[in-house]
C-alpha cells in the first residue's frame, strides 16, 4: 500500500514556483531645453514571451498614451499620438522613447509600461515611480528688421553722392574764384580817352572830347 502511494507521488507534477514578472526602472527627473527628450525604460523580464508591447504614458493616472511599440522575433511596429510627436525603439533589455517639438504645457510625469503578449500567461509590469518631463519656455528672440537693401550697397552710393557734393562744391569755388578775378581786372580798367581841362575848353581841343576829371585818378597815384 506505502509503495503504492509513493509511485502515484511521483506522477503528480511540481508546482513552477518562479513567477514570470517585468520589472521597469526610469530616471526621475528629464529636463527638456531645446524641445526634444530622450526617455530610456530599463526592463527585465524573466519568462519566455515572444511578443511584446511597450507604452509610454503621460499623466498620474496613466490616462493618455503618447506612443507605443510592438515587437515580436522579426517585426517592430510603432504609433504615435497625434498630440505628440513620439517614437520609440526597442533595445535588447531596454526601450527607448524619442519625443520632439515639445512645448511647455507637455510638462508633466510619464509611465513607461511594458507588457508581454504572447505566449501566456500575459505579463505587464506594475507602476513605476515615472519620469517628470519639465519642459522649459523657449524666451522668444525679437530680431530687428534687416534692411532690404545690401550693406555694401547702401555704403557705393553714400560714396558716390559724397563724391558728386564734393565734386561741385570744387567747380562752384573755382568759378567763384575766376569771377572774382574778372570783377578785379574790371575795376582796374582806366579810360584813355584824351580830356580836356575845364578851363581850356577855348584852346583848340575837339569838341567831342569830354571833360576830363583829374580827381578820379588821384586814389590811385602814388
Amino acid at each position: 500500500m506505502l509503495l503504492g502511494i509513493l509511485v502515484v507521488l511521483c506522477f503528480i507534477p511540481t508546482a513552477d514556483v518562479t513567477e514570470n514578472r517585468i520589472l521597469v526602472s526610469q530616471r526621475t527627473l528629464l529636463t527638456v531645453v531645446n524641445k526634444t527628450a530622450t526617455l530610456v525604460c530599463n526592463y527585465t523580464y524573466n519568462g519566455t514571451g515572444k511578443e511584446f508591447r511597450a507604452s509610454l504614458r503621460k499623466g498620474t493616472d496613466s490616462a493618455v498614451e503618447v506612443c507605443s511599440i510592438s515587437w515580436n522575433l522579426t517585426e517592430t511596429i510603432s504609433s504615435s499620438n497625434n498630440e505628440f510627436n513620439c517614437q520609440g525603439f526597442n533595445d535588447k533589455d531596454k526601450v527607448i522613447f524619442n519625443l520632439w517639438n515639445m512645448s511647455a504645457n507637455q510638462t508633466d510625469i510619464y509611465f513607461c509600461k511594458i507588457e508581454a503578449m504572447y505566449p501566456p500567461p500575459y505579463v505587464y509590469n506594475e507602476k513605476s515611480n515615472g519620469t517628470v518631463i519639465h519642459v522649459q519656455e523657449v524666451p522668444i528672440q525679437t530680431q530687428e528688421p534687416q534692411s532690404a537693401i545690401p550693406l555694401w550697397i547702401m555704403a557705393t552710393v553714400t560714396g558716390v553722392l559724397t563724391f558728386y557734393s564734393m565734386l561741385v562744391t570744387g567747380v562752384f569755388i573755382n568759378y567763384w574764384q575766376k569771377s572774382k578775378k574778372n570783377v578785379y581786372h574790371q575795376s582796374d580798367y582806366m579810360n584813355m580817352t584824351p580830356r580836356h581841362p575845364p578851363y581850356q575848353k577855348n584852346k583848340g581841343y575837339p569838341s567831342y572830347a569830354p571833360t576830363r576829371d583829374y580827381t578820379a585818378y588821384r586814389s590811385w597815384q602814388p
